[in-house]
């Protein structure tokens, strides 16, 4: 029987508190609540289409502004994923998707190395979706990445709707995950590096 990937990963700081599980080999079910709506609703959408179990609970300083909780929650999401993975043996390593949402496209590479590396190339006709400012996912992907140690680059190729734009995103990088930590039976075992190390 395979090992089960889930992670529990529980961060509080002065600014946030945060409780997140993941489950890399779910269903795609979710139960998230960080009180930025906008945020939630990616995040929702970051789980179903990666079939990712995700439950997360976070508390911030929204008052002062919604930066420390997107940024605290990518830290704890990138950490969780990183924990799940354990040792990484017989995963795919690499993830690629190419993604529509109506007018968007967006397309993800990444590499579950431990090399890390942000490319984010997202513009958007408006900075801000309600009060949500869009500035603040380019913080969320750097924080993941940095405590994931994942190399990852974000592009969206066009779009117009600002929303339609950061859902593609998400969407896209949920499915290049998806890929990138799944089982290739082929590889069980062992490391997918010629080094026998991934670094």
């Amino acid at each position: 029987m395979a090992e089960e990937r889930i992670s529990t990963v529980t961060r509080k700081t002065a600014e946030t508190d945060i409780s997140l599980t993941i489950n890399l080999d779910g269903a795609g079910e979710y139960e998230v609540d960080t009180g930025i709506p906008f945020f939630d609703h990616m995040l929702c959408l970051f789980a179903k289409h990666g079939m990712f179990d995700l439950s997360l609970k976070a508390q911030g300083d929204l008052d002062v502004d919604y930066h420390h909780t997107v940024e605290d929650v990518g830290i704890v999401l990138g950490d969780a994923i990183k924990q799940a993975l354990g040792e990484k043996l017989g995963i795919r390593r690499y993830g690629f998707f190419i993604l529509p949402m109506d007018e968007s496209l967006a397309r993800v590479a990444l590499d579950l190395s431990n090399r890390t590396f942000l490319k984010y190339e997202v513009q958007s006709p408006a900075n801000y979706i309600r009060d949500f400012n869009i500035v603040l996912i380019r913080e969320f992907f750097q924080a993941v990445v940095n405590s994931l140690s994942a190399n990852i680059h974000l592009k969206v190729v066009y779009g117009d709707e600002p929303h339609h734009i950061i859902e593609a995103l998400f969407k896209c990088f949920a499915r290049a995950l998806d890929v990138a930590s799944s089982i290739d039976p082929r590889n069980a075992g062992k490391l997918p590096s010629t080094k026998d190390l991934l670094t």
